[in-house]
């Protein structure tokens, strides 16, 4: 078994420090501070879009934030996909 000595012991208490410093900033962050879009890869009026607009009702209520569903049609939904 390795013994530790107090060199790593001191790096390992400034390795933890430095983590426990940086949490507050990821914490603080808000999500999502602005509209969020949804992209759907076919036509409007389908199947697809309906429970993408149910989904995104769903979301706005309970993010407080807008959503916004875009229809992108188009070669078997493979524009949409990559959007």
């Amino acid at each position: 078994m390795m013994k530790l000595t107090r060199h790593m012991t001191l790096a390992l208490g400034l390795s933890a420090a430095s983590l426990l410093a940086l949490a507050p900033q990821a914490v603080a962050q808000q999500f999502p501070d602005r509209t969020v879009t949804m992209v759907v890869p076919f036509a409007a009026g389908g199947s697809t879009d309906v429970v993408a607009r149910i989904i995104a009702q769903k979301m706005s209520d309970d993010l407080g934030q807008q959503v916004v569903v875009e229809n992108v049609a188009g070669a078997g939904g493979n524009i949409g996909a990559e959007r």
